[in-house]
């Protein structure tokens, strides 16, 4: 059975273990790449990577982003939303659309 796991800083993810999602609190980007790299080739299906921390790993993020598994999710953390979340998302969209689908309607 697959499980869903957390990755960040122990304040934005503390809460996620009550969910009963498997947390990884790290407190630098090379512990946060060796902890992804070990739990991507284990048995979780999704993996939530809080955006700060996402932006430290972008090269290493990189590589998972053509395999169907894990799913990498980024979340925004207590420091706020960067926005990174949503862009990943589209462009995710824009790989598998061919076209940007996804759009702003701000008057």
């Amino acid at each position: 059975m697959y499980k869903a796991a957390v990755i960040g800083d122990y304040d934005s993810i503390y809460g996620f273990a009550a969910l009963g999602l498997d947390t990884f609190p790290t407190t630098s980007a090379e512990q946060a790449a060796a902890t992804l790299r070990k739990i991507a080739s284990g048995s979780h299906a999704v993996i939530y990577i809080t955006e700060a921390l996402a932006a430290e790993l972008r090269e290493e993020l990189d590589a998972y982003r053509t395999q169907q598994l894990p799913a990498i999710i980024l979340i925004p953390g207590v420091s706020g939303n960067t926005g990174a979340g949503i862009a990943m998302v589209k462009k995710s969209v824009e790989q598998a659309v061919g076209s940007d689908i996804i759009f702003n309607n701000q008057n």
